[in-house]
């Protein structure tokens, strides 16, 4: 494609690429020179012209030798906007979620209800791209703008028609997920999280409102779980684009959730959607999993499927690896169960889902990542004391940080609890003391396989998947 006919300048070159790491810019790249928290893109501008870029995205004030400069009030949204028509096509039914909690559930099990429904449907988010036939890891919860479009325009390619796929706060507030027609988006819960990131709530709550002021169609249609201290906020930004909410929950319009029962292996509902009231046996342990699967099918429904299909599909779906998995059994008879929790919110809602099947003691072990919001770590450390019986704080993700520092500010707020450094040792002690009725929850890390040590230069990722591990210690 030439590069007038994407970005209307005069210019013939040839269009081969896009990059936002200079290191990847190849003979006809578009560059887009942004700054970042670490980086600023604009100090690498001139190596790219050297490495062959024909074009450069970047502020106004940015210097741009010999090649086009390319710019805009937001030059993030301009390139997404640019590159959206250099990768496309894309699947034709896209859907996006957002939310503090529950997102990578929200997303995998909408594709396990399109795929049970016939449709050849992929997820994308922190478990990375997630077909029926395969999953690929990406790193982040929502991948910089140039992997989302490859991967979407690699999707379609593959034969994919419908795509679900996660919209972080900081992915929709460095434009990282556009360009792709929406037909659906989705909210699930808001609750701190993210705060070295965004400046306030009130910040991290506005990054999440672009999905629905901004990217959401005006014929598009907007799943809401309607019993978070936020869904009000929410529902009222979409009845101002003059769309009507289709709303999920105990107070959900579209579909109700009436009763909720735990069972043995999972537990049971009662939903009333339309005229009918139904029972559904759900094969997932934990109350929050309900709002994750009446959201999934809410869009399920939102993207052409009926309630008698989503309703029999809803009996079918798959656990998600890393969300309240179980690891294994102990040889004293304690399921250990694996999950990503790694908010307050998140931490109460696994034991809380848990606490149901404990007839002993609940063992909670824990810890908190590095380089990250410090603010939630006495917050966490509160909520396992109160509602754990034991609890073990351990390491985490520490990055550059202290580890022996983290623990210390998550003991702030859970006095009386265990302090194990080493993860695997605190795993470990958590599988020696277990008997016969009680639950071991290990929180955090779910589904990650690594542990990340260090910062920059001299970062390290030592394996290490929490699950793996309780299996190798239960032995």
């Amino acid at each position: 494609m030439k590069l007038r006919d994407l970005a209307g300048v005069d210019s013939d070159s040839e269009v081969t690429g896009f990059a936002i790491d200079h290191r990847k810019v190849a003979k006809g790249s578009v560059f887009g020179a942004f700054k970042g928290a670490v980086f600023n893109g604009e100090d690498f501008i001139g190596e790219a012209v050297e490495r062959g870029a024909v074009a450069v995205v970047a502020r106004e004030e940015a210097s741009v030798p010999r090649i086009p400069h390319l710019t805009d009030e937001n030059p993030r949204r301009l390139f997404a906007q640019l590159a959206s028509r250099f990768y496309g096509p894309y699947p034709e039914t896209v859907v996006a979620v957002t939310g503090t909690n529950g997102k990578t559930s929200t997303v995998e099990m909408t594709r396990q209800l399109w795929r049970m429904a016939g449709h050849r449907s992929a997820s994308i988010g922190t478990l990375g791209v997630t077909t029926s036939d395969d999953q690929v890891k990406t790193g982040l919860t929502t991948p910089d703008i140039v992997t989302f479009l490859n991967n979407m325009a690699g999707l379609k390619r593959m034969g994919i028609t419908h795509v679900a796929y996660e919209a972080s706060s900081h992915g929709l507030d460095q434009h990282r997920a556009e360009g792709v027609a929406l037909k659906a988006v989705a909210f699930t819960n808001f609750s701190r999280d993210h705060l070295d990131y965004h400046s306030s709530m009130d910040a991290y709550f506005a990054a999440k409102m672009r999905l629905f002021d901004e990217l959401l169609p005006a014929d598009g249609a907007a799943v809401i779980w309607t019993d978070d201290r936020k869904s009000a906020e929410v529902i009222e930004h979409v009845r101002r684009r003059g769309i009507e909410p289709m709303t999920v929950g105990r107070a959900g319009e579209f579909i109700q959730l009436i009763e909720q029962n735990p069972t043995a292996l999972g537990q049971n509902l009662v939903i009333r959607h339309g005229d009918g009231t139904y029972r559904l046996a759900l094969p997932l342990i934990g109350a929050y999993q309900a709002s994750n699967v009446l959201v999934a099918a809410g869009l399920a429904m939102a993207t052409g499927s009926n309630f008698e299909s989503v309703f029999s599909a809803m009996q079918r779906l798959a656990p998600v690896r890393g969300r309240l998995e179980r690891a294994v059994i102990s040889r004293a008879g304690a399921p250990v169960y694996v999950d990503y929790a790694h908010t307050a919110d998140a931490l109460e809602a696994a034991i809380a889902a848990l606490r149901p099947h404990v007839s002993n003691r609940l063992i909670t072990v824990f810890g908190a990542g590095g380089d990250r919001d410090q603010g939630k770590r006495p917050e966490m450390g509160a909520v396992a004391a109160k509602l754990s019986d034991v609890v073990i704080v351990t390491d985490d993700n520490p990055r550059g940080e202290d580890a022996a520092k983290i623990r210390s500010e998550v003991m702030a707020g859970a006095p009386g609890a265990l302090e194990i450094g080493g993860r695997r040792e605190a795993i470990a002690e958590a599988i020696r003391m277990a008997v016969q009725g009680d639950i071991i929850l290990l929180a955090g890390k779910g589904h990650e396989t690594g542990q990340i040590i260090g910062a920059g230069s001299s970062q390290r990722i030592l394996p290490f998947d929490d699950a793996l591990v309780a299996r190798e210690c239960a032995a």
